[in-house]
């Protein structure tokens, strides 16, 4: 327990050279709970957690937990931007898990973080003031997490809960709700079990007085005014977290910092920007001829040399280029207002001239490279076995239901898309943000099939991802097929160990897995791939056919062996030994003698099947000899079809001989 009003000396502020900070053990916590339609409301707290943060809250909902911090620095940034950055982590801890890696411990964010981490960046950016040039960061840590309550939107609040209890200045707050749509009724904060049969899967952040601020989500197919209905709803329900926050920043929220703001830019230098640059701005930008990079090289032009002739002003070189570049977009603007055409030509609901080529490479199962303008995006497809599916890790799998995806889409944007040099590595969030909004357009329209689906979209100009699919089905294309085999062949087809799938894969690129006991799903990488696997399939499955045989039918068994435990027979040829036990013996002739049974056959080159000495007779035999079987006697056997799990043949001849009469025995002693 910390002592009461304990003093700690930080340095956090530069402008002050000390600052004095007091925690006390009696904290001055917060709470408030936010109703919500459905009953289930959503509980914020402040002031336990993280008290060094500028800003700090824990946001409930049933028993997932969210830890939202802010911090923003008190000497501003040199950049002319919000310097501001979201993390989003979770921590297998918060669900009772270890991680599976290697480490056992939290590595790189997944990307179910960073997709989480803008979706709370983009609630939360638009309303920091625009001068506002601090380094901010947000982190929200998952302190505990059920299998029920999705914590995105739950993180949402509490980091919007956390800015508005901070001293940083913001125009929040904000709330965030999730909406599902199931048998065309919307469903406000869907469980992880309502999602799996919802259509819809929106969330949607707003401020005060209804103004929506963010919207991220996806369907599969619904109507457009079932979409605004779910808007109309969310904004409603965000209403409440947008009070309670408030509510809750009067009484406990601090007193919102002070911060230098730019000193106005003197008239006469705008003025001047102007003057200088606005004509030319005009000409360039009234040229259809230019294409995007003339265009730009012509403006960067009028740009350096406005710069070069207000040097003498003694105004900072990059004030004067905001100048240049606030007078340029007003420009813009302006000319598309008073021409009603696009800086290129075109009129305001005409597109850019837009070219697919499909089928670009042969080896490819599919190949697509999109122009629009002066983007281009090269796309492809491949095609792979359900064991390529992108595995889930395990706290995505708890919150999200998916514990794998056999459709996804990666988003490259490499540096020299844009003519830049720049460091090639693992994607980061935008790529990711990217590559997420296209798979979740595509998902709904992809045909539902086995095989996992991966697509690649690599920017080669611009920044614009679009695919195109082809008609038709090349020859390289994979397949995939079912096929049923005996269980008594299984040992046939897999090997020992596993052998034979495991050369067949290694020679053809097959991939066979099980679906059942006798079903088995045969993935190959061309038609080509398949037909040869058919060949070496029914190679080792080779033997000769098996006569049907009827059940509960009677036939004559030949003993081929004796055995302990009873007879192998062979009813057929090629059949596998059946084993006649001894108590289900007669006189026969049999072909071979064992202490438990007779080997019999039935056919003519039959495998034996063993008849056990249970099934050869009525009474208790420890050996079949005992009923005079001996190898090539012939005997009577009932079929009772095959073992469910052994797949072995099942004889009995017991059930076709009497039983011995019973013995007589006096119970009066006299």
């Amino acid at each position: 327990m910390l002592p009461k009003n304990t003093a700690y000396l930080t340095k956090l502020r530069p402008r002050s050279r000390y600052h004095w900070r007091f925690l006390s053990s009696q904290t001055n916590i917060g709470e408030i709970e936010v109703p919500f339609s459905n009953g289930i409301p959503l509980k914020l707290s402040s002031g336990r957690y993280a008290r060094f943060a500028d800003g700090a809250c824990v946001a409930t909902l049933g028993n997932t937990s969210v830890l939202s911090t802010v911090v923003s620095k008190a000497k501003q940034s040199s950049s002319n931007f919000l310097p501001l950055l979201v993390d989003y982590r979770q921590k297998a801890a918060a669900a009772g898990r270890i991680p599976t890696n290697f480490l056992r411990k939290e590595l790189g964010p997944t990307e179910r973080e960073i997709l989480t981490s803008r979706l709370i960046d983009r609630s939360l950016r638009p309303l920091f003031p625009q001068n506002y040039n601090f380094d901010t960061q947000i982190v929200c840590n998952m302190l505990a997490v059920d299998s029920t309550n999705p914590p995105e939107t739950v993180a949402i609040n509490a980091a919007s809960a956390a800015l508005a209890l901070s001293d940083v200045p913001w125009n929040g707050p904000v709330g965030a709700v999730r909406l599902g749509q199931i048998d065309n009724e919307i469903i406000i904060n869907p469980t992880r079990r309502d999602l799996e049969k919802s259509n819809l899967n929106l969330v949607v952040a707003a401020t005060a007085s209804n103004l929506v601020v963010m919207l991220e989500g996806h369907a599969n197919v619904i109507l457009q005014q079932d979409l605004l209905k779910a808007i109309k709803l969310g904004t409603k329900e965000a209403q409440h977290v947008v009070k309670s926050i408030q509510a809750l920043q009067k009484s406990h929220g601090k007193t919102k910092r002070e911060y230098e703001v730019q000193v106005p830019i003197d008239q006469s230098v705008l003025d001047s920007v102007r003057t200088l640059s606005s004509m030319k701005i005009r000409e360039i930008l009234s040229d259809a001829g230019h294409d995007k990079m003339s265009r730009d090289n012509a403006i960067s032009e009028v740009r350096q040399t406005v710069l070069n002739q207000l040097r003498a002003t003694e105004v900072d070189v990059t004030i004067l280029q905001d100048c240049f570049n606030t007078n340029l977009r007003k420009i813009f603007r302006d000319m598309i207002f008073e021409t009603e055409l696009r800086c290129d030509g075109r009129e305001l609901d005409e597109l850019r001239k837009i070219s697919c080529e499909v089928g670009l490479y042969e080896p490819l199962h599919g190949s697509a490279l999109f122009q629009r303008g002066q983007t281009q995006v090269l796309c492809t497809v491949a095609f792979d076995s359900p064991e390529s599916a992108l595995k889930m890790d395990t706290l995505t799998m708890i919150t999200s239901g998916v514990k794998e995806k056999n459709f996804f889409l990666h988003y490259e944007f490499p540096s020299y898309a844009t003519g830049e040099v720049g460091r090639s590595g693992p994607a980061g969030r935008r790529e990711a943000g990217h590559g997420a909004l296209a798979e979740r357009g595509l998902l709904p329209i992809v045909p539902q099939q086995q095989c996992t689906t991966r697509l690649t979209a690599e920017v080669l100009e611009s920044n614009v991802p679009e695919t195109c699919f082809r008609q038709g089905r090349k020859e390289n294309m994979p397949v995939m097929e079912e096929m049923e085999v005996e269980v008594h062949k299984r040992a046939k087809l897999l090997g020992i160990g596993g052998s034979n799938l495991k050369r067949l894969y290694l020679e053809t690129g097959v991939q066979i897995s099980p679906i059942d006991e006798t079903r088995y799903s045969v993935f190959a990488p061309s038609q080509a791939a398949m037909e040869e696997a058919r060949t070496r399939i029914a190679a080792n499955l080779a033997t000769e056919r098996t006569p049907e045989l009827e059940f509960g039918a009677i036939y004559t068994a030949k003993v081929v062996e004796m055995k302990d435990i009873g007879v192998l027979v062979t009813l057929y040829s090629g059949m596998s030994p059946a084993l006649v036990h001894n108590s289900q013996l007669d006189h026969r002739k049999v072909v071979e003698m064992k202490d438990i049974g007779v080997l019999v056959t039935l056919y003519s080159g039959m495998s034996p099947a063993l008849v056990h000495n249970s099934q050869l007779d009525h009474r208790k035999i420890m050996h079949p000899s005992v009923l005079g079987l001996d190898v090539g006697s012939e005997i009577q056997v009932k079929y009772f079809g095959r073992d469910p799990v052994s797949g072995q043949v099942r004889l009995s001849r017991k059930v076709l001989t009497s039983p011995p009469p019973g013995i007589v025995r006096k119970l009066d002693k006299n």
